[in-house]
């Protein structure tokens, strides 16, 4: 790693550290994730499942809170960028650090080790949380149902894949906040990729309008990550739903990499 790098790297993290708003956005992630997890967890009963097993899927139900942790991240992600805009510190920035690129990967870096941070903490906690409710619910043994295990690959792979959903989450954040540059319009832009995909969904009464939406819009498409189960009826795989979302946060961050480049600070 180039001295430059590490020194924006370091820049980068302190400005991260001192913003007052970031432990409680990194605090409200990780309790977002598990209070919501916990809560489709607990709500969920045995008894009101189909004989002879229940048809939902536990890992995911129990991951749900990462749809509404995510906000946080993005608010974060977004004002790493938007705050130095604001207060015209970019220009500070930009002469301390030789390179526009190298500003650039030392605000992705601490963008995405944050949000791994708080994405590892919050699905561990939601995790354990749904451990110990689940069988208080009727999921035991004796009924057929294994305790939530990391050491199930497909319920390994939900909960790491959660994370990397979150870190993606924080790249797509990066990128508009730089395209944009303004904090609430960067917030509601990337707000509404995310959310407002599903909810169009809702509207649409052609099922196959509706399954294309689904497979292609960032949230749901990030999110089939956490499936372990009825994969046929997904409206797309786990990897290639990660592969979306990769590829609009990609777009994002090349398109704010050309605005950072390209613009005056």
């Amino acid at each position: 790693m180039s001295g430059s790098l590490c020194r924006a790297l370091r820049a980068e993290w302190t400005k991260l550290r001192t913003l007052p708003s970031t432990g409680w956005l990194l605090l409200a992630a990780v309790g977002l994730t598990v209070l919501v997890g916990y809560a489709a967890a607990a709500t969920l009963q045995v008894r009101e499942c189909q004989a002879p097993l229940c048809y939902e899927d536990l890992t995911k139900i129990s991951l749900v809170g990462v749809r509404l942790g995510q906000a946080a991240i993005v608010i974060l992600a977004v004002l790493t960028v938007t705050t130095e805009y604001g207060t015209k510190m970019i220009k500070v920035t930009l002469a301390a650090v030789p390179g526009r690129m190298t500003v650039l990967a030392g605000k992705l870096g601490v963008v995405t080790a944050a949000a791994a941070l708080a994405g590892a903490a919050g699905v561990l906690g939601t995790m354990l949380a749904a451990r110990a409710v689940l069988p208080g619910n009727g999921f035991t043994a004796a009924n057929g149902y294994r305790p939530l295990s990391l050491g199930d690959h497909l319920t390994l792979r939900a909960a790491t894949g959660s994370v990397l959903y979150l870190c993606l989450v924080g790249v797509l954040g990066v990128g508009v906040g730089l395209l944009i540059r303004d904090t609430a319009g960067a917030v509601t832009t990337v707000l509404m990729l995310l959310y407002g995909s599903p909810m169009l969904a809702l509207l649409i009464s052609d099922p196959r309008w509706q399954h294309r939406i689904h497979r292609y819009s960032p949230m749901d498409a990030g999110l089939s990550i956490q499936t372990t189960r009825d994969f046929a009826t997904a409206h797309i795989g786990p990897w290639a739903g990660i592969g979306v979302l990769a590829a609009y946060a990609g777009a994002a961050i090349v398109a704010g990499a050309i605005a950072l480049r390209l613009r005056d600070a």
